[in-house]
């Protein structure tokens, strides 16, 4: 579905019913939906790489992806979730080469990744670069994860940048692997994804398991 546009300006005065209709469709359907069977990676790529935001099923929950290294489109997120930037959201990657140009990751925190990736283990490590404001805590921490999908691991195999890896949903409202419910958290929203990929209603799960590399002993943050 393509973005409707209704000026202000090109509403007659007296017209304040047709202005609210408007602004219902506005906010109701400015969200794309496509079927699985209907998804072409180099479009989805093509997207990303204008900053867009796409929900996207993973190997836990729905989730929000967007261009990791790109301020604008992370800004976009956290707007969408309706969430401060002090709550970090974490960063999927393609393989361990790109996860040591983002941390630092010594031989025993090396131990632990290649035991538990690809899967739904999001690690918390030490940032070796600056990235856009809300992914991990500057110069303190990130969290990054190699995800077991197979449309977001094609996804990350034609992009040059991390994805960011986010559950979809709006901050206090769950998680969740059922469709009609991440449509009807975003629907009627100011902010919203630019892009939906309905894939049903995945297996029940809960998002990824969490573990704190950066302390020793290593410290699970979430089960």
């Amino acid at each position: 579905m393509k973005f409707i546009s209704f000026p202000t300006q090109a509403i007659a005065k007296g017209q304040d019913e047709i202005y609210l209709i408007a602004r219902f469709l506005w906010y109701t359907f400015k969200m794309e939906i496509i079927k699985e069977k209907d998804v072409k990676i180099t479009d989805l790529a093509k997207l990303l790489k204008k900053g867009k935001v796409i929900v996207c099923p993973t190997d836990t929950v729905y989730g929000l992806v967007a261009d990791a290294t790109n301020q604008v489109a992370v800004k976009k997120i956290f707007k969408i979730k309706q969430r401060k930037s002090e709550k970090p959201i974490p960063i999927f990657v393609k393989n361990l080469k790109i996860a040591k140009n983002f941390a630092v990751i010594e031989k025993e925190q090396e131990k632990i990744i290649k035991s538990v990736w690809p899967g739904r283990t999001t690690l918390i490590l030490k940032p070796k670069h600056k990235l856009p404001k809300g992914i991990g805590k500057a110069g303190k921490e990130i969290g990054l994860r190699i995800p077991n999908y197979k449309i977001i691991n094609r996804l990350l195999s034609v992009l040059d940048f991390p994805l960011t890896g986010t559950s979809a949903n709006i901050s206090r409202e769950p998680a969740s692997t059922k469709i009609q419910e991440i449509i009807s958290q975003f629907e009627n929203q100011k902010h919203q994804p630019d892009l939906v990929i309905d894939c049903g209603n995945l297996p029940k799960n809960k998002p990824s398991t969490v573990i704190d590399l950066t302390i020793l002993p290593f410290k699970v943050l979430r089960e």
